[in-house]
């Protein structure tokens, strides 16, 4: 830990400047005690005590600062070991505090179990066995608990506040009733032996307040009944409503099995089969649901030793100035931490109802390789605090750096602030910051989320690679079986990062060329590949570029081939309107309210169609689409695509569908209004502007983003962007997952989703006897690729108001883009399609 700078006192460089440099020009009545120009008065005559007497003085203050040094001289050693022992890590503290108490316990099991006889054990026994009588015995094995609980479960033991209370309820309320079942013996009662023989004196000073107050053993025995349970449940740190939960968890280690639920102090166990209900459930009854899964992580702490102990101040040093790093440290500085061995997925085989009888097999996760080792320190981390202490030093701000934690990507340095120290001090430092640790890429939070610190994110110079494999087995991937779960990647803190694509509902990604969004969309469809079976999870993927998703060609889960038409991307988005409104008759029809429930009353057979009817019911399964270019689709049929855009996400989520929208180009004209307002998930990669962060996340942060999967995730419901760096696959990988699925079980395509609608033979109101004039204009603006009102009435010779009419009805059937003024129109058909449109407007 960086040592506190503490700021001058208000004041104390005006005077210093006065005195130093100006002259004061107040009188000298009126001059302060400070000040260098006053003159001390003239000594008095000597009229001291004689020769001898000063000689006895003088002896004396030789005495007593040769005192004074031995004190000093032992006060350091003292406070030396005390800071050695504040220096050690707070494991071992809690290691020393532990095998103590053990060894007491052991001198009192020679004092009071064998009664050894020597000096210490004499006295330990006479202390014993007068503190707590007839359970005297019952001191070591206490003692060794403690010692053991200690060390094994600290974080369940609490504080040492906690402990003492506990410990001390426990054992007055059991004392006290010891005592009370002896008849409350007096300490001069046969010379002690009457309180040894009982509850000591801690049984006696609280059965005697007891009994002195109530006068009854039948009131003071149940409040000292309660007393001790108290104690036992603060000890153990179980609330009342969890003492079932504590039972049941009991006996069923006691008889070998584990409950579903694990207590508090245990790690939670992988289950030996992915058990789940069908179609895995959204916990739709859980009121204000969070898409991000929380759960167990066993990613490794990335706090250093600066959150543990200040970090130590040195001369300067070429490498790491401003920190002293140890020796044991600065070995270990770069050392990658271990992580523990990844145990695999569980393998599971399921009967698929699309396909008949075929078993489907979830692709191994050795297909998915390891990333790169975490490291909670490294001497560049530590070269940064260097530096952020030097510029808090150097402005005079009383604030220190208390420690980092390190992402893959970025570090996040927390600075707390001294007593009456505004955080503007911090913030107005930024741009002095950037130019400290050189990058201008620093992002401050002001505070950090549930702290009491301000948090500065600086990319790191030595960045890591967060593999989908590695999230994806991560225990926080594995204790949710829902067939939607995803892996994002890792938050600034090293834990992984994992959303259910259920709860969003509906997802919108933007950034930059080259930021990482095409590479999230693989990671997402690779994670639902890796995790969901076909008759779980259906896909729909609209790819204009034509390059991006292709690899993903022919695999079960699609419902349809990769659209790469824009029209016909529209046109699949108007079919996904339509088996949402057929989703929501059946709900409707048989009286539920979610799909989830749907599925698994038709999984138990509880759903009954109508006498009669020969339909089959089959369980639905979810239905992603993503959609990785959203700007070629407003650029073709902007109307269409939001109006459909904009109803699937108002209603689809009870029916089991769910947009992931793209694009890298979050303007107001491709990310609208109406379509931002039913998208509650975001997450912006690095942008190219603040306007473009506004857009998508309605917030800055985006611009400051480092590229390369670099990213801000504002999940629904939260108000607060949550840094993260995206997880990596790699093309291989993609293509072991695909060829896997793709050895299971071959597509089943629906020739509807693309197919055109029926279109109406009647011709629309609005054009009415004006067909073949609107045909000449749509054959004119779409053969010159120039989209103008003046132009229509050269050529077609008609007044200005029948012009622009026609050109109103173009704009309508999406011929032409809006007016920008006096520019022309965008013309967004290409003359290939012209007959295609013609005969739509004619009615065939």
């Amino acid at each position: 830990m960086a040592s506190r700078t503490s700021s001058p006192p208000r004041g104390s460089s005006k005077k210093n400047s006065r005195s130093s440099g100006g002259q004061d020009r107040r009188p000298q009545q009126q001059r302060g005690r400070g000040s260098t120009k006053r003159r001390p008065p003239a000594p008095p005559p000597r009229t001291g005590p004689g020769p001898f007497t000063r000689a006895f003085t003088a002896l004396g203050r030789g005495i007593a600062a040769i005192w004074m040094g031995i004190a000093r001289m032992l006060g350091a050693i003292v406070r030396s070991i005390g800071t050695a022992a504040r220096d050690l890590d707070p494991e071992h503290r809690r290691d020393g505090i532990g095998l103590a108490l053990i060894g007491l316990g052991v001198v009192v099991v020679g004092a009071v179990w064998f009664q050894v006889d020597s000096p210490v054990t004499h006295a330990v026994a006479e202390a014993v066995s007068n503190s707590v009588g007839l359970l005297a015995w019952t001191v070591p094995l206490a003692l060794f608990v403690a010692g053991a609980r200690t060390m094994r479960n600290p974080e369940a033991n609490g504080p040492l506040g906690r402990q003492v209370i506990g410990w001390a309820a426990l054992a007055g309320g059991v004392l006290g009733i010891v005592s009370i079942a002896n008849g409350i013996p007096k300490p001069s009662d046969a010379g002690g032996e009457g309180i040894r023989d009982a509850g000591g004196a801690i049984g006696f000073g609280v059965s005697k307040l007891l009994d002195d107050l109530l006068r009854t053993p039948y009131v003071t025995v149940p409040l000292l009944v309660l007393l001790a349970f108290f104690g036992l449940l603060v000890i153990t740190g179980t609330p009342v409503y969890r003492i079932p939960d504590r039972i049941r968890g009991a006996r069923d280690l006691i008889i070998g099995t584990r409950n579903h639920e694990p207590l508090d102090d245990q790690a939670p166990e992988e289950p030996a089969t992915r058990k789940r209900g069908p179609r895995g459930g959204t916990g739709s009854d859980v009121p204000y649901d969070n898409p991000l899964v929380v759960g167990p992580d066993e990613e490794p702490t990335v706090d250093t030793g600066a959150r543990k102990g200040k970090l130590k101040k040195a001369a300067p040093d070429e490498d790491t100035v401003g920190v002293d790093v140890p020796a044991a440290d600065a070995a270990r500085a770069d050392e990658p931490v271990e992580l523990p061995p990844m145990t695999p997925l569980p393998a599971r085989a399921e009967q698929l109802a699309l396909s008949g009888d075929i078993v489907y097999t979830l692709p191994a996760d050795k297909m998915l390789r390891e990333g790169t080792p975490h490291k909670a320190r490294t001497a560049a981390s530590d070269a940064v605090v260097a530096r952020l202490t030097t510029v808090l030093e150097e402005f005079g701000v009383d604030a220190e750096v208390t420690g980092y934690t390190r992402g893959p990507t970025v570090t996040r340095y927390e600075i707390e602030l001294g007593q009456g120290v505004k955080v503007e001090k911090i913030t107005a430092l930024a741009k002095n910051i950037s130019y400290a640790v050189a990058s201008n890429e620093v992002r401050i939070l002001s505070p950090i989320p549930g702290k009491s610190a301000i948090g500065i994110e600086i990319p790191n110079t030595d960045k890591e690679t967060v593999s989908l494999g590695d999230v994806l087995r991560s225990n926080r991937a594995r204790s949710d079986h829902h067939p939607m779960v995803v892996g994002l990647g890792k938050d600034v803190e090293g834990g992984f990062v994992v959303a259910n694509m259920a709860k969003m509902p509906h997802l919108l990604v933007a950034g930059a060329t080259g930021s990482g969004k095409s590479s999230f969309i693989n990671s997402m469809i690779s994670s639902v590949l890796m995790r969901a079976t076909p008759d779980e999870v259906r896909m729909i993927l609209v790819d204009p570029k034509r390059v991006e998703l292709t690899a993903y060609e022919g695999i079960p889960h699609l419902i349809t081939q990769i659209i790469t038409n824009p029209k016909k991307a529209a046109e699949a988005l108007q079919w996904v309107v339509r088996e949402m409104d057929l989703r929501y008759d059946d709900l409707a029809n048989f009286g539920f309210r979610h799909i989830d429930d749907f599925n698994k009353a038709v999984q138990a057979g509880t759903v009954k169609v109508p006498p009669g009817s020969e339909r089959v019911l089959a369980p639905y399964p979810y239905l992603l689409v993503v959609v990785d270019e959203l700007a070629d689709l407003m650029m073709v049929a902007p109307r269409d695509v939001e109006d459909s855009i904009v109803r699937i996400t108002q209603l689809a989520r009870a029916a089991g569908i769910h947009l992931v929208l793209a694009t890298q180009r979050p303007s107001v004209d491709v990310v609208t209004g109406l379509i931002k307002a039913n998208v509650p998930s975001r997450l912006a990669f690095a942008t190219s502007s603040l306007a473009d962060s506004r857009v998508i996340l309605d917030q800055p942060g985006a611009e400051k983003l480092v590229g390369g999967g670099d990213g801000l995730f504002l999940p629904m419901g939260a108000n607060k962007a949550l840094r993260m760096q995206g997880a990596w696959i790699t093309e291989k990988e993609i293509h072991e997952v695909v060829q896997h699925c793709k050895e299971q079980l071959q597509p089943v395509y629906r020739e509807d989703v693309t197919a055109p609608q029926a279109t109406k033979r009647e011709i629309d109101d609005d054009i009415g006897d004006d067909l073949e004039l609107v045909l000449q204009a749509v054959e004119l603006v779409v053969n010159t690729q120039f989209g103008s009102t003046s132009m229509l009435q050269r050529k077609l010779r008609v007044g200005f108001a029948k012009a622009g009419r026609l050109m109103d009805i173009l704009e309508s059937r999406g011929v032409v883009g809006p007016s920008e003024g006096s520019k022309a129109r965008d013309v967004l058909i290409k003359p290939d399609d012209l007959d295609e449109v013609l005969e739509t407007l004619r009615g065939e």
